[in-house]
């Protein structure tokens, strides 16, 4: 009998094996001046509302030039 091994590669892997099928999160990440972002952010949450599509904002910076990149992830269908 050949012992399990329990390296997190190892595990990571069965890990994601089983996570095959499952749900996975839907992301998208744009780079906007800010109103333009700000309102691509508020259409996301009118289209997935975060009680059935658990939407938010995941990640966000400032650009040097004034620009915001963002990233919105959500699911892919309400339970």
């Amino acid at each position: 009998m050949v012992a399990e091994t329990r390296r997190p590669a190892d595990v990571a892997k069965r890990s994601a094996r089983g996570l095959k099928g499952a749900r996975s999160w839907r992301r998208e990440t744009f780079v906007l001046a800010r109103p333009e972002a700000r309102a691509k952010a508020l259409e996301w949450f009118d289209l997935y509302p975060k009680a059935a599509y658990m939407t938010e904002i995941e990640a966000w910076r400032e650009l040097a030039d004034g620009r915001i990149e963002f990233t919105i992830r959500r699911l892919p269908s309400a339970d």
